[in-house]
């Protein structure tokens, strides 16, 4: 990844007498020059997250593993924020949303983390390995049928493709109704997209959800979280569900279209596996660019900069892996040592099936379209100028117009073997409850809903 060789380098806009802006236009063009503009300072540097919302930013791949290590001396409870305890941080400022405190793992310290992360650990081991590959294969099967037939052969994949496909995923391994799975897309997609009232879109739909398990629990990921031991409440239930969605659908849209446009790409060497795209994006493109904020315990002095107790430090994940202290002997880290997944106590815990979705992901597209090229250059492709994530703005590529096959009932019987729940029960089971007539109006209803409704249609071969 190219940085530039100058450190005096101010990107545009920015001058050198303030914090650099970390959003906007200028940012979202060149994300790398304004972090090779903040090493120059040191191993951190103070920067605007948002308007009027100072934090401090880690650039080093050192000091960040340091900090996420360190669970004695950082936390990662937003209470302790002095800004926004002093009323100093706007009460609409979209830095809210991300860093606000949430009764979650990702917010938690101590006991309290340790109780709730156990619950997601166990959950997610529930989930097996070779019915998330099938899972990932309809659901790139199914999308791609909805494009593939085009006669001019164009899509966008990250509206087509790499976005829907993780909410495809996610809603049928909680166990989502046809209904309640589109509901619980438009709220989480709402939300990264900022339509107005999309957090109670989702809050709602979860509620519903974990109501409905508590009469009909099923083999999935929303009833083990409520069977845990640990015993949670509906509402710490709740929680960990909008965590495992919003921690587990943009990035890994992000990751899906950023490793695809990588392998497509002419500069990418023939013959080299999908997994070195993936692997390639978590290293250079981190999805999850700038986040996890910590919270000193005291006054910690870092690299000649005092950090002071209870301000935001938050880790770049995107500088630290693209640090040129780490170049001289990144060839010998492990492949996994990025911190695209972040890095200690609060790592993904879902790090390794993520890494799974994408590959198989890309694996599915090359398949089913073995003659897809990028319509421009990866280089000439948009980022979203935003400073918590890297992902392209669109992904547009061309094929061979074709239809993509499928053998109806076979979705059903492979997740049968696994103990997840086929997407057709939860259906099933509402209908029930109805007249025929009333049965049958649904159906239809449900073959022009949403998103995972039309999907479970498909499955049925509807």
């Amino acid at each position: 990844m190219q940085q530039p060789s100058e450190t005096s380098y101010i990107p545009p806009g920015c001058p050198a007498h303030e914090n650099l802006h970390l959003y906007g236009p200028s940012f979202g063009a060149d994300p790398d020059g304004h972090y090779a503009h903040l090493r120059a300072a040191g191993p951190s540097a103070p920067v605007d997250i948002a308007p009027g919302v100072q934090v401090e930013l880690v650039t080093s791949y050192d000091a960040a593993l340091h900090i996420l290590h360190n669970p004695a001396s950082f936390l990662r409870d937003s209470r302790r924020w002095n800004a926004l305890n002093e009323g100093r941080v706007p009460a609409d400022s979209p830095a809210l949303p991300m860093m606000g405190y949430r009764p979650n793992a990702l917010f938690s310290d101590g006991a309290s983390h340790a109780r709730l992360r156990q619950v997601v650990t166990d959950s997610l081991a529930t989930v097996d390995e070779r019915q998330l590959i099938r899972l990932t294969q309809q659901s790139a099967d199914y999308l791609i049928s909805q494009f593939s037939t085009d006669p001019g052969g164009q899509t966008d994949l990250m509206s087509a493709y790499a976005g829907p496909l993780p909410l495809l995923i996610f809603s049928h391994l909680f166990g989502c109704p046809p209904e309640l799975g589109d509901r619980v897309i438009a709220g989480i997609s709402g939300i990264f997209e900022g339509t107005p009232g999309a957090d109670e879109v989702l809050g709602g739909a979860l509620a519903e959800l974990i109501a409905l398990k508590h009469r009909q629990p099923g083999a999935d990921l929303t009833t083990r979280l409520m069977q845990h031991p640990a015993g949670l409440s509906d509402e710490e239930v709740l929680h960990q569900l909008v965590t495992l969605l919003s921690g587990g659908t943009a990035p890994l849209a992000a990751t899906i279209g950023t490793s695809s446009a990588l392998y497509l790409d002419e500069q990418w060497q023939t013959g080299l596996p999908v997994e070195g795209a993936v692997s390639q994006t978590l290293w250079n493109y981190a999805p999850i660019a700038n986040y996890a904020a910590h919270y000193p315990t005291h006054d910690v002095e870092l690299g000649g900069r005092t950090l002071r107790a209870n301000d935001p430090v938050l880790i770049s994940f995107a500088a630290a892996n693209t640090d040129p202290k780490l170049s001289v002997h990144r060839e010998q880290l492990s492949a996994k040592a990025h911190l695209g997944f972040g890095a200690g106590p609060h790592g993904c815990p879902a790090k390794d099936p993520a890494f799974m979705i994408a590959v198989t992901a890309v694996e599915s597209l090359l398949k089913r379209l073995p003659d897809v090229e990028l319509s421009r250059p990866f280089a000439a492709l948009a980022w979203v100028p935003s400073p918590w994530s890297r992902s392209l703005v669109t992904l547009p590529v061309r094929f061979t117009s074709r239809r993509i096959p499928f053998a109806a009932g076979d979705f059903s019987q492979q997740q049968t073997a696994s103990g997840v729940q086929p997407p057709v029960a939860p259906a099933d089971a509402l209908l029930a409850r109805g007249s025929q007539a009333d049965s049958g109006s649904a159906a239809s209803r449900q073959r022009k809903g949403g998103l995972f409704s039309r999907f479970v249609a498909w499955t049925r071969g509807e």
